[in-house]
């Protein structure tokens, strides 16, 4: 006689949909439409010009157990010496206070918006995240052939690595944390916005040259993420290793007024 309770394996497992009434999300309240990077708590805004171009930086109030790790002079000295061509429309750049569930479930040295909406106003903005020297980063041994690469960056960057029995493990320490973010990711993130205005050329007056750029900005969204990656890694190992012969960089902490 056939056992009804061995009919499907998946009873009661993940395959089955078991546990993912409840599985961790980062929330998004129904009535707010901001993204969870877009929602500030406290923040102070600072106008600084660089190279004849205004940019707006914004600093959110970080936990206790949480700091910027580069500040707003160490940000500046950087783009100053990014081709301003690339600055393009681009004003924002915002320190922002990551919360709890976000630090777990997606953690990020920063990232590029296209189109982030600020007081009412939206422009494009890079936002490098404050990091919680409290807790260590974990990556699973199971990496991909990026992640291995990026595994290597980090080390470049002075991170120390170690293992355990399922992961690579390390503390988050200001002086590395602020390599990886004022060294590489800002200006990893330039080189997205660089991909970006070269793909996605502003339109014309003409109906013609306007429906031309819809069709640029759709592929451009459409093309793959390694191919974008590509790009902004190849921008920033560039810039990077001009910014190390011309000696501007590494350079001590300059810290805010």
């Amino acid at each position: 006689m056939r056992d009804a309770t061995r009919r499907n394996r998946n009873i009661g497992t993940s395959k089955q949909g078991h546990g993912k009434d409840n599985e961790l999300t980062i929330p998004q309240p129904a009535l707010i439409l901001k993204s969870f990077y877009e929602r500030l708590d406290k923040y102070k805004k600072f106008q600084r010009t660089i190279n004849g171009h205004d940019f707006v930086f914004v600093v959110e109030q970080t936990r206790e157990t949480s700091e910027h790790a580069c500040s707003v002079n160490d940000i500046s000295k950087i783009i100053e010496n990014i081709p301003t061509k690339d600055y393009g429309d681009l004003e924002l750049i915002i320190l922002r206070q990551p919360k709890r569930k976000e630090e777990t479930l997606s953690p990020v040295w920063g990232r590029l918006i296209y189109s982030y909406e600020f007081e009412g106003e939206y422009s494009p903005a890079i936002i490098i995240e404050a990091m919680d020297f409290e807790r260590k980063f974990k990556w699973t041994k199971k990496l991909s052939v990026e992640s291995q690469r990026e595994l290597e960056r980090l080390k470049e960057d002075g991170h120390l690595i170690t293992t355990d029995k399922r992961n690579f493990v390390a503390d988050y320490e200001i002086d590395n944390v602020r390599a990886t973010q004022l060294y590489r990711t800002l200006i990893h993130e330039f080189g997205h916005f660089a991909h970006y205005q070269d793909f996605v050329e502003r339109p014309g007056t003409d109906d013609e040259e306007y429906e031309e750029w819809e069709k640029r900005y759709d592929l451009y969204f459409k093309l793959p993420k390694s191919e974008k990656e590509k790009f902004a890694h190849n921008y920033a190992d560039s810039l990077k290793h001009k910014l190390i012969e011309d000696k501007i960089v590494p350079f001590e902490r300059i810290v805010d007024e």
